[in-house]
């Protein structure tokens, strides 16, 4: 089975940190939000992913292409204007084969038994199955409305409370599907299309069978900030299964091997530290705080809940605490942030106080 991961978007809702950087290769836990997906894939037993790429595909590709660690085949469906969901793989369809596809959507994290999905497309002979999870409030997505039997009886785009009232499990489409690719013959070429809005109800309009796969697994669209901190705080407690890579020390604290930690820093976890960080003498790292590669952190600086991506420095006696820092800035002696979120290469002045 061939795998395609809408990877195309301009990532506007986690800007200022898309600006230089698209949204597929975001750092989660310090590699690339879609190296980990690709990795989940592959678990499964899936070794040829096509990405679909839209925003700055070049860097995506290079950043992949130099990733040893990847251990699939890469194919690149690339979008020269916004298709949207269906279109974009309507787009990649000459990689398309006989066999069931799987299409993954690129803001997604999730621990999803891929195989055991896969044996309930077969066993309901399903043309389409998607995978559902229950939230609280569904406004926000898309409400998927299913019989006793798992299949689908009704799409809800963005619903009001109204519409939801009485509805008892709120599934809303987890973003991860499983199709017979012949779907596509009718979809236009070069059209902005959707799954959501229609291809599925087209679908469901002509009775085709399309069923529901529920799950309770840990699912987060990591499309804005606070969920992208929510993510890492999920990876970080074992919710997910990430892989981590360095030492693992007590209290979850995850280390790289050529880190460099002075021995009177105190560091709590869980966390996760870079390759080739630098924490210079009292430095203190509470618990839930990232730091990317190449990341130095001063003597008697504070870093608490703070993602910080590779490259930064932070100066003498900062204090940072549920921060997202972006690529390579610098954070100069004294300053106090709280909340902030700094675009790449961000230059935070001596003694600033900024609040979020």
């Amino acid at each position: 089975m061939k795998a395609i991961i809408i990877a195309g978007g301009l990532g506007t809702r986690l800007r200022p940190l898309t600006y230089n950087t698209p949204k597929p290769i975001v750092p989660l836990a310090n590699r690339p939000l879609v190296a980990h997906q690709i990795e989940m894939l592959h678990k499964h037993g899936i070794n040829e992913v096509i990405l679909n790429l839209h925003y700055l595909s070049d860097e995506i590709k290079k950043i992949l292409e130099a990733d040893e660690k990847l251990n699939v085949k890469l194919d690149y469906s690339i979008e020269k204007t916004p298709l949207g969901t269906a279109g974009a793989v309507k787009n990649a369809e000459k990689f398309f084969d006989e066999g069931p596809l799987l299409v993954f959507n690129g803001d997604v994290i999730a621990d999803l038994n891929i195989s055991e999905i896969l044996a309930f497309h077969k066993k309901k002979k399903a043309l389409v199955t998607i995978t559902l999870t229950a939230v609280d409030d569904p406004t926000s997505y898309g409400l998927v409305l299913t019989d006793p039997d798992h299949r689908v009886r009704e799409f809800i785009e963005k619903p009001s409370w109204e519409r939801v009232e009485g509805v008892q499990r709120k599934n809303i489409n987890a973003g991860l599907y499983i199709l017979d690719p012949k779907i596509f013959r009718d979809v236009p070429y070069n059209t902005p299309y959707m799954f959501e809005r229609d291809l599925f109800p087209r679908l469901l309009r002509d009775n085709a069978p399309i069923y529901g796969y529920e799950t309770s697994r840990y699912w987060i669209d990591i499309g804005n900030p606070q969920k992208y901190r929510q993510a890492h705080e999920a990876i970080l407690r074992g919710e997910v299964p990430v892989r981590l890579y360095g030492r693992r020390e007590a209290g979850g604290l995850w280390v790289a091997e050529n880190a460099e930690i002075h021995k009177t820093a105190k560091l709590f976890g869980p966390g996760l530290i870079g390759a080739n960080a630098e924490i210079e003498e009292n430095a203190l790292i509470r618990e839930y705080s990232v730091l990317g590669d190449r990341v130095r952190v001063g003597a008697g600086s504070e870093i608490a809940n703070s993602i910080v991506w590779a490259g930064t420095a932070i100066g003498r006696g900062a204090r940072l605490k549920g921060c997202i820092i972006g690529f390579d800035c610098r954070i100069e002696e004294g300053a106090r942030l709280d909340g902030a979120i700094l675009a790449d290469r961000t230059i935070i002045t001596k003694g600033t106080t900024m609040y979020a």
